[in-house]
């Protein structure tokens, strides 16, 4: 319970830290956004991993943030000093604190509109690279079926069917059956009568 409080206790530091810039730059430095990170992970760490600190751990927990918390009080209070009169009573002002949120709600704006532009852009680059890819793929396989109709040939198609009937009448010829006498002299007398004429022919 005392690493989850903590834990929410530097993730509001981080933030503020990491808002100084924007909101107060009189009391801001060059690594702030660093440092702002940093105890901005400390404070995601305590608070997922607040189930296993207990004991030793949760007391190194509690002193570290009492002494995080001592040194940032002090950081801020030097940095206030070294302020001129003048920036001190500008800083407590009303007038700058609505300023100043008023550009903070500026730049979230802007930073909504950039980040919805980007997500537009990328939905159109997703649907562009989509559709070219299913027009690439139809053009594609229009090409081969152009190419497999120049390759068909109708002639070799009929002389292959013409071969067929020829092996399929001699295959006939060959599997004929035969049951009697007679069906064998008509077929020997068949043969004669068509060798006939050509020998007649050679002879002549």
């Amino acid at each position: 319970m005392i690493a989850t409080f903590a834990g929410l206790f530097a993730l509001l530091a981080g933030l503020v830290v990491l808002l100084v810039p924007l909101m107060t730059p009189e009391l801001s430095r060059q690594r702030d956004s660093f440092w702002g990170a940093v105890v901005l992970l400390l404070g995601l760490t305590l608070v997922t991993c607040s189930e296993r600190l207990a004991g030793a751990p949760m007391l190194a927990v509690l002193c570290a943030t009492l002494l995080i918390g001592r040194l940032s009080l002090e950081v801020s209070q030097l940095r206030w000093r070294l302020l001129s009169p003048e920036e001190q009573q500008t800083l407590v002002s009303a007038e700058r604190w609505q300023a100043n949120l008023k550009q903070l709600a500026a730049t979230v704006a802007r930073l909504l509109a950039t980040a919805a532009e980007w997500r537009d852009q990328l939905g159109q680059l997703i649907t562009r690279n989509s559709s070219g890819l299913g027009a690439g793929q139809g053009s594609v396989k229009s090409p081969g079926k152009t190419v497999g109709k120049r390759w068909v040939r109708p002639e070799a198609e009929t002389g292959t069917t013409a071969v067929d009937r020829q092996m399929v009448d001699h295959q006939t010829v060959d599997h004929l059956v035969v049951r009697s006498l007679a069906e064998i002299d008509a077929l020997i007398q068949a043969s004669t009568s068509s060798t006939a004429p050509v020998a007649s022919g050679e002879a002549g």
